[in-house]
This record gives C-alpha cells, structure tokens and sequence, in this order.
C-alpha cells in the first residue's frame, strides 16, 4: 500500500473521500438514556463538533457545536420547548438550525435568517441516537434487527479509544487472530494469573473465506475438527459496511459499532441482544442502560484478562493511525485486502454520484433487516456461551447476573 492510499483510507474528515463516502451513513451520535428532555451534550462524529440536545418537548435536535455569534459551546445552553440557548448571549437555535432569538438586538428577521447554524437529521432508534451528515436527499435510517426485535435484553457497552476507525474494522475481517490473541495469548495472560484459560478459541482454523453481499461481507471460518457443515462456515457473520460487525453464540447476538469521531478516535459501542430459546418471556425494560468498558487499569496498563481487552490492545498499539505502507500481508490477509478494495470501489461510486453498498432508500425493504449469524460458535454454543460471558465486556454489564439467569435458561 502506497501513502496516497494509506491517506485515502484513513481521513475521514470533511472533503476527503474517505469522509465523504462515510457521511453517506447514519451512526450513533449518543445514547438515549443520557439524553433526557432538557438537556444537551457535545459529541464529535468524522471530525466535526456537535451538539446533542433533546427539548423539554422529547424533539431531538444535532447541530454545530459552536455558536454562530461568538463561537462559544452550545452544549452548555439552556434547553427549552423551543431550542438550545446559547450561554454566551442567549441566542437561541430550533432543531432545525433556525436562529429563533438574539435577546440583545431588535427583532430582525433577516439577521436572524442569516445566524442559521448547521443542522443535521437525527433519529432514535433501539436506544441509540443516530445522526447523518450527508448530502440530501436523506437516506434511511436502516431498521437492522437488533435495533428493533422484541422479546429481548438489551445493553450497550461502550469505549472511546485513541485509534483510527480501520484498524478497528480490518480486526473485523481477520479470523486467525482468534486463535492466537484469545486462544494462546489470553490462556497465558490468564494462567500467569492463576486463572481458568479459555477453551474455544485456540482451535487452528484449516479454512476461512468471505464472500461480499447486499450489506458488506460474510465472515466464515472452519477449525481444526471442524468442516463445513458446521456454523462457522455454513453461516459464518457478517460485517455491515462501512463500520459494524455482527457477532455472537447461542443466546447472544451483538454489533460491535465503530465510530469514527476523527481521524485518530473511535467510539466503540457493543450493542447487545440477549434472545432466550422460544417460550421464555423476558420483562420489559424501562430503559437500556449504557455501561463502559475499561480498557487500561489504574497504572495505565491494558486490561488483557478477557477478549475484548486483547482486541483493543492489539487495536491501540498500531498507533493512532496504523502506517499500512510498512505492513507485510500473506495469505491469511484475504479479508482485509478484500475490506479495503470494496471501501476504494464505494469512495469511486460517491466520487460518480451514485450510493454506496448498503444506503436505503426504499421504505418497503426497511421494515426488519435480518442477519443470519452462527448459532454453535467455534463447534459448542452452549459451554461457548457461559465462556464468552465471562471472557467479554459483558463481565462488566450491570446487567450480568441477569443475563446469566436468562441465558442458562436455554
């Protein structure tokens, strides 16, 4: 790889083509239990500072961050059944962007046509807030199953770490890691440790493919006394273009969400659905509690004990933006020279005028997009199941002995 397609694949800011094919998609700008009416909160999503803010009202509202006056931060406004305030001098923005007062001037319509701030569609969907900053027309927001099943526990896991977006997403398409990072080295770090090491995850993988479809790629793999009849290979799991994969076992079923907030920081949610065997009723939540995921300790080590852990070393270590000019790909690298060959082919259809894969814009496709995704993972759903609970974020979960209750169930 070259520094010019190193530098394409990486900037994601306003006016890069990486950007620009990003900002054909929603993504989580926050989570609905942090926002409640009347409140407001910065955010930054592919380089630009936002503000968050939900009316007294419940209308959601994401514009510019700084205040079209003086610059000053609008999250520290004051939010009413109108708009956000500004703290500076009170001039106040609708959702939409409009400027709907400046207390220390007359009334002036055209002054107040010409304040106009940036404004930006949002959406609630599944507990997370999403918004899009696109061009128009605006695409939909895809209904993905675990954003609308019922019947389910949910949680949301969370980590804000100081690395590029695609590093995140190569990890994605890079199925032999697991058998060293979670299998041989998470058993020494958890042996050194006195404790039990995992089981599943050091079995050789004889085979692993991918195949492109209407949503991204399909992730496959067989391990060693495996074959392709079994789960891995048969249905394997997908990561859904640009920036999620979905993953799980038997009971769990889960998007890891990469973020890109800049160039150098990505916001990492695990999305997760806990779905028992049929016949099993799970109680409705009054909110989905948002939890987040430690990663270095007290002294600034990394947290290496669980899977996770290793993922987000292996992640951060590459550096806030891994150089790929220096990197030697083999064969095992199949996915990742296929992930990055389908974001240059996206980046030359926005560059044409045309969507990239996965945009909707058709509201009877978007009813309930189902994924399939393997159900005995790595050849043993069942005790695979009670490992990954305790092996994963979920171990920080205020939700765990929930779970547990609910999964052992089935």
């Amino acid at each position: 790889m070259n520094q010019e397609q190193q530098i394409l694949l990486t900037r994601v800011g306003p006016s890069t083509p990486m950007g620009e094919l990003l900002r054909r998609y929603w993504f989580p700008v926050g989570v609905s239990s942090d926002i409640a009416p009347g409140s407001a909160r910065a955010t930054r999503l592919l380089g630009q500072d936002l503000v968050l803010f939900r009316a007294i009202t419940g209308t959601l509202g994401l514009l510019d961050q700084a205040c079209r006056h003086r610059g000053a931060g609008l999250q520290h406004g004051h939010v009413d059944d109108e708009g956000i305030a500004c703290p500076y001098h009170g001039w106040k923005f609708a959702s939409d962007g409009r400027c709907l007062q400046m207390p220390a001037e007359p009334h002036n319509p055209g002054l107040l046509d010409r304040a106009r701030t940036g404004a930006y569609p949002v959406e609630e969907l599944g507990g997370l807030i999403f918004g899009y900053l696109g061009p128009l027309p605006v695409p939909l927001l895809p209904r993905y199953d675990l954003f609308v099943w019922h019947g389910v526990l949910r949680d949301i896991g969370r980590a804000q770490l100081p690395c590029n977006w695609l590093q995140i997403m190569e990890n994605s398409v890079d199925p032999t890691h697991v058998e060293w990072l979670h299998g041989h080295h998470l058993g020494q770090v958890r042996a050194a440790e006195g404790r039990e090491p995992p089981q599943h995850y050091r079995r050789h993988h004889t085979k692993i493919g991918f195949d492109v479809f209407p949503y991204g790629i399909i992730k496959r793999r067989v391990v060693a006394g495996g074959s392709e009849a079994d789960d891995d290979w048969r249905i394997g799991h997908p990561l859904i273009f640009p920036c999620m994969l979905r993953v799980g076992a038997r009971g769990q079923h889960r998007f890891q969400i990469r973020v890109p907030v800049d160039d150098t920081t990505t916001m990492h949610y695990w999305y997760s659905c806990y779905r028992p065997r049929p016949g099993v009723t799970v109680p409705p939540q009054p909110a989905i509690p948002v939890y987040e995921v430690p990663w270095r300790d007290g002294d600034g080590n990394f947290i290496v004990d669980f899977v996770d852990g290793g993922d987000i070393m292996a992640w951060v270590t590459q550096g806030p933006i891994a150089d790929r000019t220096r990197e030697l790909l083999v064969k095992s690298d199949k996915g990742i020279v296929m992930l990055r060959q389908l974001l240059i082919e996206q980046v030359d259809r926005v560059t044409r005028g045309l969507d990239p894969l996965g945009v909707l814009r058709d509201p009877a496709t978007n009813a309930l997009i189902e994924f399939a995704q393997e159900h005995d993972k790595l050849g043993d759903g069942r005790s695979f199941l009670r490992e990954s609970i305790a092996m994963s974020h979920v171990r920080y979960s205020p939700l765990r002995e929930q779970i547990i209750e609910l999964l052992e169930r089935d």
